[in-house]
């Protein structure tokens, strides 16, 4: 297993693991393997999501702070009256899902900006609809405020850190997946299983020999 974080294919590496899984202390050798790169990925998510701000709870994919909501929120409704899931739903839709605002980021903004007299809001229906005041409109125009999405840079790099932080995620996967075999498999399906991983890992370093 030390291949997945070597470089290059190694046959007798490869040669050792199989000897080690079909051995009588195949579940051992194999078990600490996976538990070393269950470990690593793990590792290496919560680097990914620490440096990207897409921890649990948060708004996935985007890290947006605050500020952001704020903006959105306010753009959206210069544009008609809106109740909150629609808001939430809106910046999802213009954001090719690249933002999901969760309800516990839109609503406290929603009520913040009633406070600050920027909108306000009247039920309709059995909901909550909001609007922009004269005051709102104001602020917006004297403040330049857009929607966070208008720059297309800021969604290709939304984008961009969704698809680098599934990296992690994805080989997290696969450790959790070898460390089940290593627990329940047979000798012959611990053997397959090295020799499966191993050959992932020599497509994954053909992937970065690509032009």
């Amino acid at each position: 297993m030390r291949g997945l974080s070597s470089g290059g294919p190694r046959t007798s590496h490869s040669k050792e693991l199989v000897m080690a899984a079909t051995s009588p202390s195949a579940g051992s050798a194999f078990g600490d393997a996976a538990d070393g790169v269950w470990q690593a990925m793990e590792s290496l998510r919560a680097r990914f999501e620490k440096r990207d701000g897409t921890t649990a709870g948060h708004d996935a994919g985007h890290g947006a702070g605050p500020h952001d909501v704020r903006h959105a929120v306010l753009a959206l409704l210069a544009e008609e009256p809106m109740h909150g899931y629609r808001i939430i739903h809106e910046i999802q839709e213009r954001t090719a899902g690249a933002w999901t605002p969760n309800a516990g980021s839109v609503y406290p903004t929603l009520q913040l900006l009633t406070d600050e007299g920027l909108i306000a809001a009247e039920t309709t229906d059995g909901r909550k609809v909001y609007a922009l005041t004269e005051s709102g409109r104001a602020t917006i125009a004297r403040d330049g405020i857009t929607a966070p999405w208008a720059d297309a840079s800021h969604g290709h790099d939304a984008h961009d850190r969704h698809d680098r932080s599934a990296l992690p995620k994805a080989g997290l996967s696969l450790a959790q997946a070898a460390a089940q075999v290593q627990r329940t498999g047979t000798p012959a399906q611990v053997a397959e299983a090295v020799t499966e991983l191993d050959a992932a890992r020599r497509r994954l370093y053909a992937i970065l020999a690509r032009e």
